[in-house]
């Protein structure tokens, strides 16, 4: 049986299992699952999506059901951030039988892709091919992932659950300024394509704040996946247009790239950090590997013994370490061999921080060069229910606005994915990450991630959290859990200042307020090189489930314009 058979099969027997009482004509009593003894919150990246999510809830969804919901109108109202056209993680707990899994929505290499698709005849990179333009698209995966949701964990029929989406895409949504300032910023890209132009700007120039953004073809598409789930994506006429669309384009993808998509659902990273379990994103997420290692390093200090500039310094070390087997070792799983249950090991962790001195820097290596500063894309949302479902999703399409590249007759907008692979091993992308052999480019592969959607639980509670970030996100949930670790909220887990080290390029890289003058002075003397950012980064969304009480607390990132809403 084939993944859509099977898709098909589940939501059958669901109906007819409802339709059982009736046709045995016989009253039968079922009582409603929506629990009265705890809170349920959603926290995301948009005011219009925590508000959609919730009434969901109210409507008598579940976790999962709001997760179809909180996604697909992230996809209308953040554009720049994720879509129906890119892909993402969802870490999944469901209460009644504690399931954990990860859904991996990644999206794929085309099947026609090769090792040296943006090189050169002298092998050289192509600036820019794996960023701009259809050729820059993997396969989507998030259309795939709701369906999936849907199908297997909810409750409610994707006719309810898209609806809202279909709703702002049809009747639009009210420009903001940080639509206005990320568009501003991909505004060439954006005018290279007609079909971007229109959906996205006003006479060939970013709307004014207030502007009603209406995307009619993005509605009818929803709409067919409302009314065919995973097939009325990646089937029929809505695979048709994508295929004839990218490939009249530059583009290279087949129809059978999107018949042959599939969902993955993985096993979950999983460590501890001083008696707190961590549950995080499986490969090809490098977040739950990196985040995992960088915690079993930092157990072997005291860190309330040091001060701020010996805790800074040593934190900063492990961060070089776990980027540098990041670099090294992961990939896709279906297509590598990972040294898994080496790298989270805590032993491993012990071998890694001999090497560190508190007292030096311990230098990478040469950093070609590249452009970390940015990281303004992706997006995630947090969510529990009120019987303790709870979904920790992160999502992008990689850089502002993706390819930039609108599918005609769709709506949508594609992703720019394809620079995640390493075009050429040793050579950057777009974030400065350098990756290897494990992460080269071939047919049908998922490309690595930093996305990191995680569950951290304590004898108190458990909190839903993740970020945006591009290479930051890992080193973002690091701030956030070691905030948690010594006791603090959702409100500082989101506010802290942050700074962050991937290894290559060999630079610590902050906020105005992260470094004050005399740790930035005692850094440099230790050997550091320092970059501050120009603006803050990183929009985490954070719940915190209380064990006891059934309380629920919440906070949305100030740095973004997210909501976190608890009912």
């Amino acid at each position: 049986m084939n993944y859509s058979n099977f898709v098909r099969f589940i939501a059958t027997t669901k109906i007819l299992l409802r339709l059982i009482p009736l046709l045995l004509g016989v009253f039968i009593y079922v009582p409603q699952l929506q629990a009265t003894d705890g809170q349920a919150g959603i926290a995301s990246a948009h005011p219009l999506a925590t508000e959609a999510g919730l009434a969901i809830l109210n409507q008598g969804g579940n976790a999962f059901d709001a997760a179809v919901t909180v996604a697909a109108v992230l996809a209308v109202v953040e554009p720049y951030s994720s879509g129906m056209g890119g892909g993402g993680f969802w870490m999944l707990h469901r209460a009644k039988d504690g399931l954990e899994v990860m859904l991996d929505g990644r999206e794929r290499a085309p099947l026609a892709a090769h090792r040296d698709l943006y090189l050169d005849p002298q092998g050289e990179v192509i600036p820019g091919l794996s960023v701009n333009g259809p050729l820059s698209a993997g396969i989507p995966g998030q259309p795939a992932a709701l369906a999936h949701l849907a199908s297997l964990y909810g409750r409610l029929t994707l006719s309810q659950t898209l609806a809202p989406a279909i709703h702002l895409a049809r009747e639009g949504f009210p420009v903001d300024e940080h639509y206005r300032r990320m568009a501003s910023w991909r505004l060439e890209q954006l005018r290279r394509w007609p079909e971007g132009q229109q959906q996205f700007l006003y006479n060939g120039e970013v709307p004014e704040a207030g502007y009603l953004l209406k995307q009619p073809e993005l509605a009818e598409t929803l709409s067919q996946m409302a009314e065919k789930g995973h097939d009325g994506f990646y089937r029929g006429v809505v695979a048709e247009r994508l295929v004839q669309g990218v490939r009249a384009a530059g583009g290279i993808w087949k129809l059978e790239d999107l018949d042959t998509y599939q969902v993955m659902e993985r096993k979950p990273i999983r460590g501890e950090y001083r008696g707190i379990k961590i549950v995080s994103a499986a490969p090809p997420s490098s977040g739950g590997i990196v985040l995992i290692s960088m915690l079993n390093q930092l157990a072997r200090y005291d860190l309330g013994t040091l001060s701020s500039t010996q805790q800074k310094h040593l934190i900063v070390e492990t961060m070089r370490r776990a980027y540098r087997d990041r670099a090294e070792y992961l990939g896709d799983p279906d297509f590598v061999s990972i040294p898994v249950k080496q790298l989270i090991d805590p032993d491993y962790a012990a071998g890694l921080t001999r090497s560190i001195q508190m007292d030096a820097a311990t230098p990478s290596r040469q950093a070609p060069a590249g452009n970390p500063t940015e990281g303004q894309d992706t997006t995630h949302y947090s969510i529990i229910d009120a019987e303790g479902n709870r979904v920790s999703a992160t999502l992008s399409i990689n850089y502002p606005f993706g390819s930039c590249f609108v599918v005609p007759g769709t709506g949508i907008l594609l992703n720019d994915e394809m620079d995640d692979f390493s075009a050429r091993p040793g050579t950057p992308n777009v974030y400065g990450l350098v990756g290897g052999e494990a992460n080269a480019i071939e047919p049908g592969k998922r490309m690595l991630s930093s996305m990191t959607p995680t569950f951290v639980e304590t004898e108190q509670g458990v909190a839903v959290l993740g970020t945006p970030g591009g290479s930051r996100i890992i080193t973002m949930l690091l701030h956030g859990i070691l905030a948690l670790a010594e006791g603090e909220g959702p409100e500082e887990w989101v506010r802290r200042p942050r700074y962050h080290h991937q290894y290559l390029p060999d630079v610590i890289q902050y906020e105005s307020d992260a470094l004050t003058e005399d740790e930035q002075q005692a850094l440099i003397h230790l050997g550091h090189q320092l970059k501050r950012l120009d603006s803050n980064y990183g929009n985490m969304q954070a719940l915190m489930w209380n064990r006891e009480s059934g309380a629920v607390t919440g906070a949305s990132d100030p740095r973004g314009l997210g909501k976190a809403m608890i009912q």
